[in-house]
């Protein structure tokens, strides 16, 4: 099993999602761990729970700090452990946009309402009061906008007729618990899942101009030109061409590159057999550390070898300078 992805939990309170996290951590199959619980407040019931469960702790009082003050301790309290992921669980403090920053795509939250219905506080009582037949709760990605981040997953749950804000808040908070952790699990291991890394590879493929996207042998591949005379400068592969695993094909300016590559970083590339022969070089995408920046790189490289001349001349003087 690959290592455990390292998980901060920040609370203000009791923790109860923080505690629902813990208790999903010590399945053996569980893609994470939880290796900090850190507050706001120092005396947050929740820290206590996480002590006697023999999770490291860390607090500090917001009183007399500003915002940016606050984060930066946060901040260096939970790089510290070295965690790679920060889950938020009622931690009642609005968060600075530059510390968002440094978390971005690794921070998540947890929030009552079935977004992007009812952002903020009092979710229950907007839901009933404005007659909704349902309730429910979201696991969304951090972004400095409150609430308004990527939402990952939700799940409904039924507004009865004789529901109090209390009563609701209730049951919401149960579907909350499995939610939550189920839904970190699956973020924490997206960079494995096939679907999740095409969607990545399609992203950065597309951007580039007179691009378009034609399967190849059942593989998805892009292509840059005309629809008729266009080529191919990249293939998706997830077990295609006779191949084991998830990669990317992109072309290379020959076998000598090629084999400079294979020579400086074997486990990261490798030739694949249907076009090795031809130059092209594999990138193995399913190793949970995957670079898209260098990834961006290969393909806008591969892309400019095989791109009409009109669309290639200005790279070129720029390049001159």
């Amino acid at each position: 099993m690959k290592e455990r992805a390292k998980v901060a939990v920040l609370i203000s309170g009791r923790g109860s999602n923080m505690a629902a996290l813990v208790y999903a951590a010590k399945a053996d199959d569980c893609p994470y761990e939880i290796i900090l619980v850190a507050s706001n407040d120092p005396a947050a019931p929740g820290l206590q729970l996480a002590e006697a469960e023999g999770i490291d702790t860390f607090a500090h009082p917001h009183k007399g700090l500003n915002r940016a003050e606050l984060d930066q301790i946060m901040h260096e309290a939970v790089t510290k452990t070295g965690a790679e992921y920060i889950a938020l669980a009622g931690y009642m403090r609005i968060l600075s946009d530059e510390f968002v920053s440094k978390w971005q795509d690794h921070m998540l939250n947890i929030h009552p309402s079935l977004l992007p219905k009812y952002k903020g506080l009092n979710t229950y009582q907007r839901a009933l009061d404005s007659g909704d037949t349902q309730a429910g709760c979201s696991v969304h990605l951090v972004t400095p906008e409150l609430d308004d981040g990527p939402v990952l997953a939700q799940t409904a749950v039924a507004i009865l007729s004789d529901d109090t804000a209390d009563l609701l808040a209730e049951r919401v908070l149960i579907a909350e618990h499995q939610l939550y952790s189920t839904t970190l699990a699956k973020y924490v291991t997206r960079e494995m899942d096939p679907n999740w890394i095409l969607a990545e590879v399609r992203k950065r493929a597309l951007a580039l101009e007179e691009t378009y996207e034609r399967p190849s042998f059942g593989a998805p591949g892009w292509r840059v030109g005309s629809e008729k005379t266009g080529k191919y400068f990249a293939y998706f592969s997830h077990r295609h061409f006779g191949e084991t695993g998830t990669s990317l094909f992109v072309k290379t300016s020959g076998l000598d590159e090629q084999s400079a590559l294979l020579d400086a970083d074997p486990d990261l590339y490798f030739a694949p057999k249907f076009y090795g022969k031809s130059g092209w070089i594999a990138i193995r995408l399913d190793t949970g550390r995957t670079d898209w920046g260098h990834i961006a790189d290969c393909l806008k490289k591969s892309w400019r070898m095989v791109a009409p001349r009109r669309l290639t001349r200005m790279l070129d003087i720029a390049d001159e300078f």
